[in-house]
């Protein structure tokens, strides 16, 4: 098949926004008894398009190039779906569950939204989650063998040396990198601005149900959720992917029925089940936050800067840590972060704040949009060109990489000889 038919084949497939999604059939690639369809190459194709926010109406080079990128690498795993068979590599239906979720969820915020990754992907999402169950278990079957066959492979200090020695002035400058441990102290909101965000969503919740407002309308006006932009809907969700309180509710409300106010980490949420399907449901919701005040923000930092004189030593820090810190992601490892680049960290203000600290000590508070932090920075490492004495454990994992992507590439190429490929052009 010419590159140009290939790609006229995906733009068809690309463009479709309404109706029912439509597929080319066909085959594209038979690598012995296993087959690569058109319309699943086309599928794997907008997923990667997606992913690179490539649109073949704008890029129709890069799309190209994206699409023989892909057939290849289809055609590889169905090489490496023979060789797995015969090791009885499995993977059971909870992974594959767990990894196509994932995977739906990543594309969804990809695209900006389902119906936009459903118009991308030229289907709705649960025809793509039924149809591509399998493709997502021969992937995972696929890469637990390559991770299989690449755990086997080990670096000695001389290959890192040489590696080093070949590859020195091509390195990419690593950024100073810093080990930190951190305490959160949450700014919360007084009781009577909870009172009144509650007393205001209640009002809500009446509107709704009496029918002088719609759901959709005041979560647009009032929510401060994302998902404000999809009438508060949340699409479909499973099962533990919801913060307790919220699930709860969510799972136990009558479908169509409005909850009272409910309060997360988030703040305060009415919210309504749209339909249930098992462990699944369609929820959408309306957040709001009190109001935090100036009283509040004093009271935050002064619990702070007490903690911080009660840091003296690491030990302690981490005490306190597991005591009063509001990141739990955290509590049970004394705030360990490990090891962060200063320069991009998902709160700036705690990257912003580690050259002012000194090494082994408590930070005064320091302020973010999360609450405020006592910091504790346990060592620096360098920046720049990596050199053998500072970067060593980084220069190692590069020489590693290289040295299983280089022997991962001689082996499949091995394997194409032994196996029956065809590309068809039909």
């Amino acid at each position: 098949m010419t590159c140009k038919k290939i790609l006229f084949i995906f733009i068809v497939s690309f463009s479709f926004s309404q109706g029912d999604a439509q597929y080319i059939d066909g085959v594209a690639a038979i690598v012995e008894d296993h087959v690569v369809l058109k319309s699943d190459l086309i599928q794997m194709v907008n997923m990667a398009a997606i992913q690179n926010k490539i649109d073949p109406r704008t890029n129709p080079d890069a799309f190209i190039r994206l699409q023989n990128s892909v057939i290849q690498s289809m055609v590889d795993q169905k090489i490496m779906l023979e060789m797995a068979e015969i090791d009885s590599i499995v993977v059971d239906e909870k992974e594959v569950n767990q990894a196509l979720d994932q995977q739906i969820q990543m594309l969804v915020a990809q695209a900006g939204g389902e119906s936009r990754a459903e118009d991308a992907l030229g289907q709705p999402i649960k025809d793509f989650r039924r149809e591509f169950w399998y493709d997502m278990k021969d992937r995972m079957i696929s890469e637990r063998y390559q991770q299989q066959l690449l755990s086997a492979i080990v670096i000695t200090r001389s290959e890192v040396k040489r590696f080093y020695k070949t590859y020195r002035d091509s390195l990419p400058a690593l950024p100073m990198m810093a080990k930190v441990r951190h305490l959160q102290v949450p700014i919360v909101p007084g009781v009577a601005a909870k009172e009144k965000t509650k007393s205001f969503l209640s009002d809500l919740k009446s509107q709704i149900i009496n029918g002088s407002s719609s759901f959709s309308d005041m979560a647009k006006t009032h929510s401060l959720d994302p998902s404000k932009n999809n009438g508060g809907e949340l699409g479909w969700v499973k099962r533990g992917s919801l913060v307790k309180n919220f699930e709860t509710t969510a799972f136990t409300l009558e479908l169509g029925e409005v909850s009272d106010p409910i309060e997360t980490e988030f703040g305060y949420h009415i919210l309504e089940t749209l339909e249930k399907q098992g462990d699944k449901i369609r929820v959408r919701h309306i957040l709001m936050s009190p109001e935090i005040t100036k009283d509040d923000n004093e009271r935050a930092y002064n619990l702070a800067f007490a903690l911080k004189d009660s840091a003296t030593t690491l030990d302690e820090f981490k005490k306190l840590v597991k005591k009063h810190s509001s990141d739990k992601t955290t509590t049970d490892i004394g705030g360990d972060l490990g090891w962060i680049d200063p320069t991009n960290y998902a709160v700036p203000e705690i990257g912003q704040a580690i050259k002012y600290i000194e090494l082994g000590s408590c930070s005064p508070p320091i302020n973010s949009s999360v609450g405020f932090h006592l910091l504790w920075v346990g060592g620096l490492k360098k920046g720049g060109r990596p050199n053998l004495q500072d970067h060593w454990a980084e220069v190692e994992s590069m020489a590693l990489n290289k040295k299983k992507m280089d022997w991962y590439q001689g082996w499949i190429s091995n394997a194409r000889k032994k196996f029956h490929i065809q590309i068809t052009s039909g």
